[in-house]
């Protein structure tokens, strides 16, 4: 068992009941303040624990860190040094946070200055995105789509039980949560019109998803075998992919997704380590037909994560729209990065590779307005009396997530992102 994780450890730092960073969870992050530049922080309670602190006064001796690997703008050069190295990390601020270890919690000018309110913190990318994968590997919501704009009969297209279907999408648009989006502008044609017509986006929709973050690289021609996947990522992050619907059935014939995807995406700030999440292994789905040798695999590689998205109307409160949870996937981290790389495709550190849309098998556990809503023939019902088909401008999306296991709760914090209007300069031209 890592011992981090060992669910009896209590910290000396408070961390309220329900929290999604007790001390078993440690995810990494980059902030700043307005009295202090970018760098490296760990999640603890209502504080972040200032990494560059630790490291620069001694307290991270002996653990073979670069001078300097923690005063950046990303945390790229720290993944990148291997999970060995970060899980001995990990381990270590675990012991410095203990509440029976004395060496930073009796030492309070050192505490004061290690420890920054949550609330005193602006949480910026976590890592430089070199690459952007996005796959869609929900059978539930590949059915759904499926079934919406095909056959019912034949919703899943041949190749999706055999291979996790992706693309490459854009990683410059990549944000963090509480940086608001514009409604993107973009070329539509309804069935029932001649001719395609521009202007905003009348359909604009999220997509419930997780993320993973790749810490090593394979090398030009190397491929991944699904045993080894493991070592190369580091954790995960909530991701919201932003998809405009009208824009997507207009254009994506016959290359695939484009301006309807690459506006933005959004995404938890907090890296949630794969060791943090093993208690919550479990089983996935059965496969069926079984899958060619090198996408097969051993153990548990799915994880019981419950996921929420909230719909806020501007000026109004959340409303819980979709429980969901990323144990329905269909297609495992293990299964994804073995794929990707079987042809030689080189990853890099700081690659994010997005799980497509996660729904599960009830109404209510589906990850996107295209599916609560049913392509707009049943609006949701808010609580101040409004209906959503889509997203409205002035909408603030906001997903949660978290492994619970007896008393131990660990959460991603959450992604939550305002829309505003579309840039009507660029309709009149």
């Amino acid at each position: 068992m890592i011992k981090a994780n060992d669910p009896a450890l209590k910290s000396w730092v408070e961390v309220p009941e329900n929290s999604d960073f007790p001390i078993q969870n440690l995810p990494f992050g980059i902030f700043k303040t307005d009295y202090m530049e970018a760098g490296a922080g760990v999640a603890i309670g209502e504080h972040v624990l200032d990494l560059t602190y630790l490291h620069e006064n001694g307290f991270l001796d002996g653990l073979s860190l670069p001078a300097g690997v923690f005063n950046q703008r990303w945390l790229n050069d720290f993944i990148g040094l291997g999970k060995k190295v970060t899980s001995r990390v990990r381990e270590r601020i675990s012991e410095l946070l203990r509440h029976d270890h004395d060496e930073l919690r009796d030492n309070k000018p050192a505490r004061e200055l290690a420890l920054i309110p949550m609330d005193e913190a602006e949480m910026l990318m976590p890592v430089k995105v070199p690459n952007y994968t996005d796959f869609y590997s929900s059978i539930e919501h590949a059915t759904n789509v499926g079934t919406m704009f095909r056959d019912p009969k034949n919703a899943l297209l041949p190749n999706w039980r055999h291979i996790p279907v992706g693309y490459h999408g854009r990683a410059s648009s990549i944000v963090p949560s509480g940086v608001s989006i514009k409604r993107p502008n973009g070329q539509t044609k309804p069935p029932e019109a001649e001719r395609p017509s521009f202007g905003p986006s009348g359909r604009l929709d999220f997509e419930l998803e997780m993320a993973f973050i790749t810490c090593m690289e394979n090398g030009l021609g190397n491929a991944i075998p699904t045993h080894k996947a493991e070592d190369h990522i580091f954790g995960f992050v909530l991701f919201n992919d932003w998809s405009a619907r009208d824009i997507q059935v207009w254009e994506y014939v016959p290359l695939g997704p484009f301006l309807a995807k690459n506006f933005a995406s959004s995404i938890s700030p907090w890296i949630v380590t794969m060791d943090a999440l093993e208690p919550f292994r479990t089983s996935g789905p059965e496969q069926v037909p079984e899958v060619l040798p090198y996408l097969q695999y051993k153990g548990d590689k799915n994880f019981d994560i419950h996921l929420q998205v909230y719909l806020q109307p501007e000026g109004g409160e959340e409303n819980l729209i979709c429980n969901s949870n990323f144990k329905y996937m269909y297609w495992n981290v293990n299964q994804q990065l073995a794929h990707h790389t079987v042809n030689g495709c080189n990853v890099q550190v700081g690659d994010m590779y997005a799980s497509g849309t996660i729904s599960g098998p009830a109404p209510d556990s589906y990850g996107s307005m295209l599916e609560l809503a049913w392509k707009g023939t049943k609006p949701l019902k808010l609580s101040n009396g409004e209906e959503r088909k889509f997203v409205q401008d002035g909408d603030t999306v906001i997903m949660r997530g978290f492994g619970m296991k007896g008393n131990v709760r660990i959460g991603f914090g959450e992604v939550k992102t305002k829309v505003l209007p579309a840039d009507q300069a660029q309709v009149t031209g």
